[in-house]
């Protein structure tokens, strides 16, 4: 049996077809408890929008993960604004899902581990993020790439009626530039 190709690309727009693949692979991660904050999926009008106006805002920076050309998961690179000199040096990893059916190919890896590299590649000295403590596997894999965990916010989250607690995570990316700034 043939192995898939699974591989990570930074994207800057979405075709017709990434962007039909993306909503789908969202709404089967919404529905399997994966995060954006919905809890159900929303009107596809809606996820389409949401897509495209991430490609629009300068601070945002895409990553699609693909499982044999299919669009199949997604991280985001969220940039502090320009306003923001006292944490230019930080961003955020946001909305990193990989829909159910293509788990298991490593695609969350390399999910983090390109939004590492592109955070690097633009100086960028810390990597935070946050996640539901119901994301078990990500939590595993965010501890096994060395994120560091700081704080627990208890009522990070209302799912189905009940408080849902939010970790926080963050990545020093470069102990070396901070030594010599």
């Amino acid at each position: 049996m043939r192995k898939p190709k699974a591989f990570v690309e930074r994207v800057t727009e979405l075709s017709d077809i990434d962007l039909h693949d993306l909503c789908e692979a969202t709404d089967v991660a919404i529905i399997d408890g994966g995060g954006f904050g919905w809890l159900k999926p929303p009107p596809r009008r809606t996820l389409e929008a949401y897509w495209r106006g991430v490609l629009l805002v300068p601070e945002r920076e895409l990553f699609v993960a693909r499982l044999d050309g299919v669009a199949c998961g997604s991280a985001q690179l969220v940039k502090s604004p320009r306003n923001n000199e006292a944490q230019r040096y930080l961003a955020h990893m946001q909305s990193e899902f990989v829909a159910p059916w293509a788990r298991g190919h490593g695609l969350a890896r390399m999910l983090v581990e390109a939004v590492e590299a592109r955070a690097r590649a633009e100086g960028l000295r810390t990597l935070n993020l946050d996640v539901r403590e119901t994301q078990v596997a990500a939590i595993k894999l965010y501890e096994s790439l060395g994120f560091t965990h700081w704080g627990t916010h208890p009522h990070y989250a209302r799912v189905r009626g009940q408080d849902v607690a939010g970790l926080f995570f963050y990545k020093e990316l470069s102990r070396r530039r901070e030594a010599e700034s």
